[in-house]
């Protein structure tokens, strides 16, 4: 028994370092790059990954899964352990921007979603994330904290914004001041007027839109 919870353990571990370095990767090389880098970066043999993920699909899938529950558990505690809706939205950006969870493997490749089905409960980690985020921002912009011409497609676009950043430049310090120089700027009263509307909760739902509806 002890040998065969050693042996799960194992299996565990080898599967959570294939996942975040193909998390790390993908977001680095794209969606293409070698599965024997994959390997590589965890630290495993070609062998042990197809074992785990029998093709690049499966990997994907599992990459898109992880980061989905990351961002739930991140947008559920902090409306769960935040005071208001501001230092919950503060908190959620700061964290899924240093995590670089805001960009999951299905924005890199336009044609990605063509490629796996999203199943029932991907769907739904979707929809808590939405929600959650919808959340954050009404309450923030009812206690006045958050300007009125942001809207929470605003918010998951933001989320975004750092892929582009070059791989050279920022350390982490660098990227600190960029998030606050951000939320500065989302504050009600500062800042000059936004150019055309707020990305509203329809905007968000379809810019996290899937190809292919739940199974």
């Amino acid at each position: 028994m002890e040998i065969e919870k050693g042996l799960r353990a194992d299996a565990r571990r080898n599967r959570d370092l294939i996942v975040a370095a193909a998390q790390k990767l993908f977001m680095e090389e794209g969606i293409d790059v070698p599965l024997e880098e994959v390997a590589r970066e965890a630290g495993v043999g070609i062998g042990t990954l197809y074992r785990r993920f029998p093709d690049r699909d499966a990997l994907l899938r599992a990459v898109g899964e992880e980061a989905l529950r990351r961002l739930v558990d991140l947008v559920e505690t902090a409306l769960r352990e935040e005071p208001d809706g501001w230092h919950a939205l503060c908190r959620f950006l700061r964290a899924s921007i240093e995590l670089r969870l805001g960009v999951l493997p299905a924005k890199l490749e336009p044609h990605l979603h063509q490629r796996l089905r999203i199943g029932q409960e991907l769907h739904e980690m979707r929809q808590r994330v939405i929600a959650g985020v919808l959340r954050m921002t009404e309450e923030a912009q009812a206690s006045g904290a958050l300007r009125a011409d942001i809207g929470p497609g605003d918010v998951a676009v933001l989320m975004t914004l750092h892929i582009y950043t070059p791989p050279s430049m920022p350390d982490e310090q660098a990227m600190a001041r960029v998030v606050e120089i951000m939320l500065s700027g989302l504050r009600a009263g500062g800042g000059s007027p936004l150019p055309g509307t707020p990305y509203s909760e329809g905007d968000l739902r379809r810019y996290t839109a899937v190809e292919h509806p739940p199974a």
